[in-house]
């Protein structure tokens, strides 16, 4: 994938979807296809926008490992940039990575963990945690992807209220 558009451009958002992003507490990218799932949905300007003016914990949730022919070789860092290239900065509060690099992915699979490029800046607060789904390690475990949001939220809420 070289890049990603949308035909017409200028396409209105949901009127619907736009007070839910706007009236939400926690907004949650991810995971997904970047360029397939998260990155199409984001280039409607209106939600881009909604997504910005949002006062909401916005949390990127990166892909555990990489998508053949999407994300080939692609570092937690490298996802952070191209939704930057696409959207701009500031978007999100936080990006959450998985911390296990030990699981094994299948050869089928053509895939590979994706990792925090240590000594590579990256614009937003990272928060790691072991969210791999041991049965599918391509893939979130969704009980750890719930609890370590729902503790992300409830850490950002009680330090907005302190």
């Amino acid at each position: 994938i070289e890049r990603v558009f949308l035909e017409p451009e200028g396409v209105r958002a949901y009127p619907g979807a736009v007070r839910a992003i706007l009236e939400a507490d926690l907004i949650v990218v991810g995971p997904g296809s970047l360029y397939t799932s998260i990155l199409p949905n984001l280039l409607v300007r209106d939600i881009a926008e909604a997504l910005k003016a949002s006062r909401a914990l916005k949390v990127y949730v990166c892909n555990v490992a990489t998508q053949p022919g999407e994300t080939d070789g692609f570092s937690v860092q490298d996802h952070v940039r191209v939704l930057e290239e696409y959207v701009g900065q500031g978007v999100f509060s936080l990006v959450l990575a998985n911390s296990n690099m030990s699981f094994q992915l299948p050869a089928y699979a053509q895939s590979e963990p994706v990792a925090f490029e240590e000594g590579r800046t990256m614009p937003y607060r990272l928060v790691t945690a072991d969210l791999v789904d041991p049965r599918n390690p391509w893939r979130h475990d969704a009980e750890r992807l719930a609890e370590t949001l729902i503790s992300l939220y409830t850490d950002w809420k009680a330090s907005a209220t302190s």
